[in-house]
């Protein structure tokens, strides 16, 4: 992730509890019937050449959201993302009636196998209380054929069906340690190979102008 802005790889679930308050422009680009209710959860999908914008609170590159009202309760909210065959739902508890409710279903979300999961948070001049009580995962057991698990496997950088990201290249695999210690023995050896023959290439120069003097 580049801290400086804001910038990550794979797919995240942004829980804002603020409206940005937009110029009058974008007032008019977000008619009141498109408003949004805050709090608010929106996810998007990146490949590392996006960042979000938090002047319009995420809109350009948001795939999905909903209202989420959690602010104040005297009880646990709950939420959960599930990612099976390239379909993201996201839903939540938030009425202390142990209910799930639908907020977020995307369908051809591709993502990497190798990735991590993490929290973070970022405030403006309006600043909430939010407590990350636990965060669990689950592996589900999904068949697959082997049409869809070569598929699955072939998947280098995030993207979504139907939704055209800015191009990157792929990241480099990082190099293994027989590989980064052949790469330092031989820039040695040739570091040593190259002085031996400066050293030699200089003895015949002198050797050459000694016989010139005599």
């Amino acid at each position: 992730m580049d801290k400086g802005r804001r910038i990550f790889m794979g797919t995240a679930w942004q829980y804002g509890t603020q409206r940005i308050e937009c110029s009058q422009a974008q007032k008019r680009r977000y008619s009141p019937g498109v408003q949004r209710v805050f709090p608010y959860i929106s996810t998007m999908v990146n490949n590392g050449s996006l960042s979000y914008d938090h002047e319009r609170d995420g809109r350009p590159t948001e795939l999905g959201g909903c209202t989420a009202i959690v602010r104040n309760l005297h009880y646990d909210t709950f939420l959960v993302i599930r990612y099976v065959k390239r379909h993201l739902t996201v839903m939540m508890d938030i009425d202390g009636k142990h209910e799930w409710r639908d907020c977020i279903e995307v369908p051809g979300v591709r993502l990497p196998r190798g990735y991590y999961f993490g929290t973070s948070s970022i405030t403006g001049d309006l600043s909430d209380n939010h407590d990350v009580i636990s965060l669990k995962l689950f592996e589900l057991t999904v068949e697959r054929t082997p049409e869809e698990e070569k598929l699955h496997r072939d998947v280098f950088l995030p993207s979504v069906d139907n939704m055209k990201l800015p191009e990157m290249t792929a990241p480099l695999p990082p190099l293994s340690g027989l590989a980064l210690f052949l790469i330092v023995f031989f820039s040695l050896v040739f570091s040593v190979f190259a002085i031996v023959i400066g050293i030699i290439l200089y003895n015949k120069w002198q050797e050459q102008s000694r016989k010139r003097f005599y």
